[in-house]
């Protein structure tokens, strides 16, 4: 089925989805980081089965995913997302403003 049954509309919605999805999977992984830290047990694996699966489709390879899911460690699994996202880590003691 090509573009052409689609409405220009339509062909803008499709164009723009595929070029946000590895965006759409860096925060469904985001999100994922705060169960991660609250889980424990079967729980926490069935949520690292959500998240190896998201980290490749958003472009690690899938050995550092596994790699991830291996030390199992929400931190490291939330400076990894923030480097994915492009976005650089704040510093942990910010000097306080005019002062």
């Amino acid at each position: 089925m090509g573009m052409e049954n689609y409405s220009r509309h339509q062909q803008g919605i499709i164009k723009r989805f595929y070029d946000n999805k590895e965006t759409m999977g860096l925060q469904r992984v985001a999100e994922l980081v705060g169960d991660l830290y609250l889980a424990e047990g079967k729980k926490r694996q069935k949520i690292w089965d959500q998240i190896v699966p998201a980290l490749i489709k958003a472009g690690l390879p899938e050995a550092q995913a596994n790699n991830l899911r291996q030390q199992d460690r929400a931190d490291v699994l939330a400076e990894t997302v923030t480097r994915l996202e492009g976005k650089a880590p704040e510093p942990q003691n910010k000097p306080k403003p005019g002062g």
